[in-house]
């Protein structure tokens, strides 16, 4: 099936592809980069990253662009190919991963019926009425809290006598996060007289609750109470709402960071429904490793009070001090003591999407008005404050004409010399090493029809030994020729000296005895590793001869027979002497000595040889 379709085609949708000799090239979409470095072949129907090394077919590309599986990739070709596949195949797309017997497979399943649960409670039962008078009083749709299965845990111990019930665990009940512990053992619900938001992971599980207290009179109870950490629930890794806004953020390529489940939760009935929150804590640095391998803007929408416009300073500092590839930074900025679900509930659904639309500004703007909190521009030392520090954040901007705009909106408004202000941003510019993207921020503003996945940090490109590249020719033309890989199986005792090529030997021979034929996606796909897929990406990228040439592949087989274990024979040598020297072991010294330089002269002999 994967030959039904063309790989250029495919990946054509998520980059910009030029043809380029024989391949189609363009800029990488796993990693942040200005010279294109990704290549695409499409006669051997793979892809290959010089600068970060990704490589595979077009399911490996598809799996690692939308997070998705191998069956949901097979599946997603099929479906473009025209192709049906089996029943079981189609219905596995949608199989959890995590085995239902498993400790974390029952974990699951617990927190699922505790959401069924509470979602019953609230809905159809007078014990729920309290919890559902708030949540209409704030507007919540019943559509919404169907959507978002929101419930409400009672005074009484429902959960406890349902799991008693049903005989489940003590054990698992325990791990669960969903019960406290007394002195004596027994178990009782975490959650009581609360509103509950169930907390699911990117498969849109539930892994965990958030309680939002409704009587007032208990002034000692944390007005939310999240569940704890568990087998299944690491809050600094969650973000709530993220299994449905990632499917939205595909379509216009950006997510909305807000403060409270409430606003995530207004948002998506006004029909925002790329909208996040972190779990009631601080914006954590895995949460923006999560970010940018969704999407390619992050717009940040949090209060438009004081506390707001600090944690929006805060979250752009931690995505900024983060590699995050090509995530561009955006800021909404709400009107001061207004929150997006006050906004929505004030103004209604229309409204509230045209002030996202239309208010959206970058990161200099917002600083350049942030920076003026605390400060007063009419004194001259409070001005001079602010220029000096909103300088330096212009400095971090690449383009010129942006830094221009920028400087002529500041000589404007302060009636200053543009020149004297460009000459003092030359001075920052320099001493912070001139106008370098942040933290591997790609300021050119290319956003994709889909997601990126994970930046990876570009790998430089090594420069390899004689040896290694003997071993690289040997392999391509022992994958492509079944003379050549006769001819060197039949020799008795040859071994690759690297083991990922020794590696890659092995598997091959398990491949042809399965396939037969030699296919370079095929292959891609039958390796489990991405460094083995790299290695395999690497042999397949060398510029030689693909007519084979018995006499090169002699040459390769003597360079990786004698000339590589002579060199591993030297460094052992030269360890071994050094070990001596420190131990003051005269005599053992000497032996080494003159075995050492035995090995240079042998080596030196070989080399020459080589040059004749």
């Amino acid at each position: 099936m994967r030959n039904s379709v063309d790989i250029v085609d495919v990946i054509g949708r998520y980059v910009q592809l030029k043809k380029a000799g024989k391949n189609f090239t363009g800029l990488c979409p796993f990693h942040n980069e200005q010279t294109p470095s990704f290549s695409v072949n499409a006669e051997k129907q793979y892809y290959h990253c010089f600068g970060c090394g990704r490589s595979g077919n077009v399911f490996q590309f598809l799996m690692d662009y939308q997070h998705i599986s191998f069956v949901e990739a097979v599946t997603a070709v099929a479906k473009d190919a025209g192709i049906s596949l089996p029943d079981q195949y189609v219905q596995s797309a949608d199989r959890p991963t995590t085995p239902a017997d498993s400790e974390n497979g029952q974990l699951l399943q617990l927190h699922q019926k505790a959401a069924e649960l509470y979602h019953y409670i609230l809905v159809g039962t007078p014990a729920g009425e309290a919890g559902l008078r708030y949540l209409t009083r704030r507007g919540v749709s019943r559509e919404l809290i169907d959507q978002f299965q929101l419930g409400f845990a009672p005074e009484q111990q429902v959960l406890k006598a349902y799991c008693d019930k049903e005989k489940l665990d003590y054990q698992l009940l325990r791990k669960s996060g969903l019960f406290t512990e007394d002195h004596a053992g027994q178990l009782h619900d975490r959650f009581a007289e609360r509103v509950m938001y169930p907390i699911k992971n990117r498969r849109g599980q539930v892994i965990a609750f958030s309680g939002r207290l409704l009587s007032t009179d208990q002034t000692d109870l944390p007005k939310y109470l999240n569940s704890p950490e568990t087998p299944l629930f690491n809050k600094r890794r969650t973000l709530f709402n993220l299994d449905q806004a990632r499917k939205a953020a595909r379509q216009d390529g950006k997510l909305y960071l807000f403060e409270g489940f409430m606003d995530v939760i207004s948002a998506f009935g006004a029909g925002v429904q790329a909208g996040i929150a972190s779990m009631g804590t601080s914006f954590t640095e895995e949460q923006v490793g999560i970010i940018h391998r969704t999407t390619t803007q992050l717009n940040i929408c949090y209060d438009g009070d004081q506390a707001g416009q600090n944690a929006i300073d805060r979250a752009i500092k931690l995505v900024e001090s983060q590699p995050t590839g090509n995530l561009q930074v955006r800021v909404v900025q709400l009107p001061a003591g207004v929150d997006p679900d006050e906004y929505v509930q004030r103004f209604g659904a229309e409204k509230f999407r045209q002030y996202l639309a239309s208010q959206e500004e970058t990161t200099v703007d917002f600083y350049l008005r942030f920076l003026r909190q605390g400060r007063n521009l009419d004194q001259q030392g409070d001005r001079m404050d602010y220029l000096n520090q909103v300088l330096k954040v212009i400095a971090k901007v690449p383009t010129p004409l942006e830094q221009d705009l920028y400087l002529t909106k500041l000589a404007q408004e302060f009636s200053l010399d543009k020149a004297a202000l460009q000459s003092q941003l030359t001075q920052l510019s320099s001493r912070s090493g001139g106008n370098q993207p942040r933290s591997g921020q790609d300021y050119r503003g290319r956003v994709t029809d889909q997601p990126p996945v994970a930046a990876v940090e570009a790998r430089p490109q090594i420069k390899i030994s004689r040896a290694e590249l003997a071993e690289q020719m040997l392999l391509y033309y022992m994958l492509h020729s079944q003379e050549v890989w006769a001819h060197v199986t039949a020799t008795t005792g040859f071994h690759f000296v690297h083991e990922r090529y020794q590696t890659l030997y092995l598997l091959a021979a398990s491949y042809f005895t399965e396939h037969g034929d030699y296919s370079v996606a095929d292959f891609l796909n039958y390796l489990n590793e991405d460094e083995l897929r790299l290695t395999l990406s690497q042999v397949e990228q060398l510029r030689i001869n693909p007519a084979v040439q018995m006499p090169v592949v002699d040459d390769c087989m003597r360079i990786i027979t004698r000339q590589t274990p002579l060199d591993d024979q030297i460094d052992q040598v030269q360890k071994q002497l050094r070990e001596a020297n420190t131990l003051n072991n005269t005599e053992l010294v000497m032996k080494l000595t003159v075995k050492l330089v035995n090995l240079l002269k042998e080596q030196q002999q070989y080399k020459a040889e080589e040059t004749n």
